[in-house]
């Protein structure tokens, strides 16, 4: 059994399921929560899996970072918009030779948090995954669940794969979260925006679930030349995605049960979209390269539009 400790940053639809299946195998978890503290402490995490459900209780829970002990692996889970918050939340649960899985949506994250801790400690991570939160302590697993994980290198430069990542590839694998390693951290990173752009995006502009998207002949054709932007992208920056990836993508969504993307739910809730991680980053990453992106460009300034009309204070 591995002793390794873990901190999880951001107890919700990603960090709580995951978090909770190492638990379960376990590990030893501390889990830094927000609103859901009480009913955590009270009544436990409860997951509905179509690969099993479960409630996990006791669970070791916090409301404050500088209560958390130091842990060998800090899972961060939060949204992105939540990032400044990482000065203060990180430093205290991270041993001295712990190292950090960035488990978020987007690209150029690594980056933000190498300011924090040294780039030498990080580790990229992404989640395919149907999860959502819906209530207090309670997390609905739809689908999926496999995660990539690579480890960061300044500029993202491929770097062989470590014992010390494949010791985690372990524990992540014998909780029943399959797990992939990756030489390559941004060629991963842009595989996932090859799903993340194009649903994430037209789940809010179109206002539509993943089976609607795939569903109507128009919206389907919009998925697929967004997608082959994204590819274009990535070729601009030195990261090739065969063609056929395109097509993987689009069987898998067929496949998943309909879902409310991510983005969505925050619009839904009128929380603050992750634009800049998910769209504006690769944009900007690829325009730099000379990569023309019309689509993508287009749907960057819709979501931005909707996402500050839709919180205004008079929406």
């Amino acid at each position: 059994m591995s002793t390794r400790s873990y901190a999880i940053l951001g107890t919700g639809a990603i960090g709580g399921f995951y978090g909770a299946k190492l638990q379960q195998l376990g590990l030893d978890v501390h889990f830094l929560l927000n609103s859901d503290y009480e009913q955590v402490c009270r009544q436990g995490l409860l997951i509905e899996s179509p690969t099993g459900s479960f409630t996990l209780f006791p669970v070791q829970a916090y409301h404050d970072p500088q209560k958390m002990p130091a842990c060998d692996v800090v899972i961060i889970a939060l949204k992105t918009t939540q990032n400044h918050l990482l000065p203060q939340l990180l430093p205290p649960v991270l041993k001295e030779d712990g190292v950090v899985i960035v488990l978020q949506n987007g690209l150029g994250i690594e980056p933000q948090v190498a300011e924090i801790v040294n780039s030498k400690r990080i580790i990229g991570g992404m989640c395919f995954i149907c999860s959502n939160k819906v209530g207090k302590g309670h997390i609905r697993h739809l689908d999926y669940g496999m995660i990539t994980i690579g480890e960061y290198q300044e500029n993202y430069q491929p770097i062989k794969i470590t014992p010390r990542i494949q010791k985690i590839a372990e524990d992540f694998n014998h909780a029943g979260i399959p797990t992939e390693l990756s030489e390559n951290l941004l060629l991963a990173r842009w595989k996932k925006l090859v799903w993340n752009i194009p649903y994430n995006g037209l789940s809010v502009v179109l206002n539509a679930k993943t089976d609607e998207l795939m569903n109507s002949p128009d919206s389907r054709i919009l998925v697929e030349e967004i997608m082959r932007e994204v590819v274009n992208a990535a070729k601009g920056c030195d990261c090739i995605i065969p063609e056929q990836f395109i097509q993987k993508m689009l069987n898998h969504t067929e496949k998943m049960t309909p879902y409310l993307t991510s983005m969505k739910l925050d619009y839904d809730r009128k929380r603050p979209l992750e634009i800049e991680a998910i769209i504006g980053n690769p944009l900007r990453m690829a325009t730099e390269k000379g990569v023309d992106l019309p689509h993508i460009a287009m749907l960057y300034r819709q979501l931005k539009f909707l996402d500050f009309k839709n919180r205004s204070p008079d929406s």
